[in-house]
Parts: structure tokens; C-alpha cells; sequence
């Protein structure tokens, strides 16, 4: 389970020194919306050298989307063999993965890379990109998860997220939904644009984990921890668990199956719950 995955604007040679000391579980060097295009070419070396340098961190690239000039330049820049993968904004269609994941495959040919090895990370973040996104899921092996872009699809859509992220629930509900059915890892959550309101990013996160996505996007250090947090079970959490499991395994020994526990039911999806609150315990 990745919980954190925090970008880094490629041109910023002072926020890419300090990467090898962030916790977070996946850096996304960004070559799209955080950098000028006069500086993209720029960017790129910088973004290549960094992942050379760090072997030890999850590496992805958010790469310019396919209909600018850029797409082919960034893949062909920043291919290295600490490289996991690519972000892919803007993926309206399988069209778009199936063009991406070929070129994919052209590059790691060409730098001696294994097959496969490159993944997508597809970012859904207009209105027909929620429309196909069972067909975008689905369009290639490459792809590791879904991440949704809720300020882009708002600017689509000309909405807000209302109150409580009501106008942005049933988005979110199609990508766990179509992840879930593809087989997929659980969805990555939009980032949230006030870093300095700890308790707004807090409630947010609360909500995409309740909604079933793995972690959330970042744009700044200080948002790591939070998340975190939020997507880590409490040690009450794990000590239910534990005793969920203790239990529901002595009931089977003495050939039975459900039980009762502190007035709750307790079944195999209940005890499965409990197995992968226990998984992620230790993260």
C-alpha cells in the first residue's frame, strides 16, 4: 500500500537534493504543471540525474500529457533504472494508455531495461476520463493504480467539491469501483491544495480511506505524516484485530465458524478485514 505520494517539481534543484531524506512512499518528480515550459528540457536532466542517484525510493515521472509536444521528449528523458514509472495525466481514453504503454515498451528496449518493468499510473481527472475509466483500467498490465485529479476535474466540469466533497463522491466511487474490478490497486486520492490546514487535509483523507483509496497525492513534506497517519490503524484498531483473528481461528479448530464477539457477528469477510488492517500495521 502506497499512502503517500508527493510531488517534487523537476526544475527545483533544491526541493530534488532534499528527496532522499522524505518519507514518503513515492516521489512523483513532476515535468508537467509545476514546471515553465521555457525549463522543461532542463527539467528533465534534473529529474534523471535525481532518479539515478536514489535507488532506495518508489520513482515515478509526471510526465506532460500525450497531446502536447513534450510526451515524447519526457519518456525518452528520463528513462534510468531506479525509474518505476510514469503519472499520465489527463488519460481521457484506453487509447491514451495503450499508446503510452507501447512507447513504454520502445524505451525500455532501447535502454536495456526488462520488459514490463515500467508501470502507468493513469490520472483521471476530466469527465471523460471518468466515463471510460473502466476501459482506461483495464487497457493495459503496465497499470499499478488510478489517481484522481479533483482540481482539474473540477475545472472541467465547472463545479466545486461542495462542503464535504459531496460534488466530487460519485468520481471518486467509479475509480475505487473500476479498480476493484480490474483487479487493480486501490485508487490514489487527489491532493489537497491548503498544506497548511492540517486538520482540513485530516478530514479528506479520512474520507478517501473510508472511500476505499489507498493514499493520497501531496504537494508539500509537511502533509506526509497526516496522511500517514490517517491511512495507518490505531493500536485499538490492531488490537481488535488481532483478537478478531485469535478468536475466529479457535472457533474453526472446534468445527464451528461465525461467532459473536462484544455483540458483533464476526464471519470470514469480518476476520479478512481484520488480516488486512493487521497488514498494515506494520508500514
Amino acid at each position: 500500500m502506497y499512502r503517500s505520494w508527493l510531488f517534487v517539481p523537476g526544475n527545483q534543484e533544491k526541493n530534488l537534493n532534499k528527496v532522499k531524506d522524505l518519507q514518503a512512499d513515492v516521489i512523483i518528480y513532476d515535468l508537467e504543471d509545476a514546471v515553465p515550459v521555457n525549463e522543461k528540457v532542463i527539467a528533465r536532466q534534473k529529474v534523471k540525474e535525481a532518479i539515478c542517484k536514489i535507488s532506495q525510493q518508489v520513482n515515478f515521472v509526471r510526465v506532460n500529457d500525450l497531446t502536447t509536444p513534450y510526451f515524447i521528449e519526457d519518456l525518452d528523458g528520463i528513462i534510468a533504472e531506479n525509474l518505476s514509472g510514469i503519472v499520465l495525466p489527463k488519460v481521457n481514453n484506453q487509447h491514451d494508455i495503450i499508446i503510452a504503454a507501447y512507447l513504454l515498451g520502445q524505451m525500455e528496449e532501447k535502454y536495456g531495461l526488462e520488459e514490463g518493468s515500467l508501470a502507468i499510473v493513469p490520472l483521471i481527472e476530466t469527465a471523460s476520463g471518468i466515463q471510460n475509466v473502466q476501459e482506461i483500467v483495464c487497457a493495459s498490465n503496465r497499470i499499478l493504480c488510478l489517481c484522481f485529479g479533483a482540481e482539474d476535474f473540477m475545472l472541467d466540469l465547472h463545479i466545486d467539491a461542495g462542503e464535504m466533497g459531496e460534488n466530487l463522491m460519485y468520481a471518486r466511487t467509479q475509480l475505487v469501483i473500476a479498480s476493484k474490478a480490474a483487479g487493480k490497486e486501490p485508487p490514489v486520492d487527489s491532493v489537497f491544495v491548503d498544506f497548511k490546514d492540517e486538520e482540513g487535509l485530516e478530514k479528506e483523507t479520512e474520507r478517501a480511506k473510508c472511500a476505499g483509496f489507498q493514499g493520497k497525492l501531496l504537494i508539500h513534506p509537511k502533509q506526509i505524516a497526516p496522511v500517514h497517519h490517517a491511512f495507518s490503524p490505531t493500536r485499538e484498531q490492531v488490537k481488535e484485530a488481532e483478537k478478531i483473528i485469535a478468536l475466529y481461528g479457535e472457533s474453526l479448530k472446534n468445527g464451528k465458524g461465525a461467532l459473536e464477539i462484544d455483540g458483533k457477528m464476526i464471519d470470514a469477510p469480518v476476520v479478512e478485514r481484520a488480516r488486512k488492517v493487521l497488514s498494515h500495521a506494520d508500514m
